[in-house]
């Protein structure tokens, strides 16, 4: 499920609030949702994963990302997210794809493009 990018920042694909207390156990301070709400209608709404989250305190971030329209303002919300967030961070998404993107965007302004694609690589990503 949890596919680690750096010590401090692991993606995921959607999460239940069944999670958040596994999520929880494995020392993880904070979590970044990246999936619009109603994206399908399966899944639960951030309220829902934020709720339980903080009664675990564990702090949450909405970072809602539409599918094939990543834009600057988005990368610019997830880098202050994970500026701003207590570490470790998960973040997710459908597949965790778009976090990992995200991640890879941000992360563009400081490692090259050969880092960046190695670490997405491992994780299990071809993208970068």
């Amino acid at each position: 499920m949890l596919k680690k990018l750096t010590d401090d920042v692991f993606v995921a694909g959607q999460i239940d609030p069944a999670d958040v207390s596994e999520i929880a156990d494995h020392g993880f301070k904070s979590i970044v949702c990246n999936r619009p709400d109603g994206e399908a209608s399966d899944q639960p709404t951030f309220a829902e994963i934020a709720e339980v989250a903080s009664a675990a305190g564990i702090v949450v971030r909405y970072v809602p990302v539409t599918p094939g329209r990543l834009t600057e303002a988005d990368v610019e919300d997830f880098a202050a997210a994970l500026s701003d967030l207590p570490k470790p961070v998960v973040a997710y998404c459908l597949s965790g794809t778009r976090s990992a993107m995200l991640w890879a965007r941000t992360e563009a302004r400081t490692r090259s493009v050969e880092d960046i694609a190695a670490i997405t690589r491992r994780a299990g990503f071809k993208f970068a």
